[in-house]
């Protein structure tokens, strides 16, 4: 493919911006600037910006088929109420439709990297969607073990949890030369008990991979979280020792 006469951001180390052509082949960047090469496919990008892809860094491909739903409602009555119920009812089949249509909709719109937090169960359904549609994603099965509210069917037992999550992460990461990378997604310190936090923190020392999870997200949880464990959400993170480098917060 032969994109021609484009505004390039390179992005490189000397975010050099240049009005050029840009040559692919196969799936790598062949050639950038005046490139005299013939191509089987030849895009005219006058008066166009070619850029790198764009990345999400916080996206639920799970979630994708419940968007509108009870977007009226505060987090915690959101999220009980409505979300974990719906997600409790997937299938395999409902995951991976719902990752690909979120998917396809990145795609559209020039996001070609997400970081992900899949549903407690299938997640293997929603990683053959990423894999099949050619996205670049961080993500893994979302951990839950304990909460009042938590519908029967997500609620985990924390040696089960912690031994999936392991599982998913041999046979998956760096699957798709590479564009897969396995993170542990406990959902919220809310829903997860000391004992999975801990642990997540040392598998993801051992695995060398990523922690992703929420924090923080509205006040009537930074109350909650400051009334069971005397601090802040972020603190008391730090204080298990999860926050660092390999933390998506």
């Amino acid at each position: 493919i032969l994109f021609k006469d484009a505004l390039i951001v390179t992005m490189n180390q000397h975010m050099e911006v240049l009005q050029g052509d840009l040559l692919v082949e196969g799936n790598r960047i062949k050639a950038i600037g005046q490139v005299d090469a013939k191509a089987q496919r030849v895009i005219d990008a006058r008066e166009k910006v070619l850029i790198p892809g764009l990345i999400q860094a916080h996206v639920h491909l799970c979630q994708t088929i419940f968007r509108g739903q009870a977007d009226d409602l505060e987090l915690l009555d959101w999220l009980n109420t409505r979300i974990l119920p719906l997600e409790s009812a997937h299938d395999p089949e409902s995951i991976y439709i719902s990752a690909l249509l979120g998917i396809g909709e990145m795609f559209q719109c020039g996001t070609t990297a997400i970081i992900d937090m899949e549903s407690v169960h299938h997640t293997e359904a929603a990683f053959q969607a990423i894999l099949e549609s050619g996205i670049r994603a961080v993500s893994g099965k979302c951990m839950i073990d304990r909460g009042e509210r938590v519908p029967a069917s997500l609620m985990e037992k924390t040696d089960d949890s912690l031994q999936e999550s392991v599982d998913l992460l041999e046979r998956w990461h760096g699957s798709g030369n590479g564009r897969l990378h396995y993170a542990f997604t406990p959902r919220f310190a809310i829903s997860c008990s000391e004992s999975l936090l801990v642990e997540v923190r040392n598998l993801a020392s051992k695995y060398g991979v990523r922690i992703h999870t929420h924090a923080s997200e509205n006040r009537n949880e930074v109350a909650l979280i400051r009334a069971e464990r005397k601090m802040d959400n972020v603190a008391y993170l730090n204080h298990l020792g999860l926050t660092g480098s390999n933390l998506v917060l």
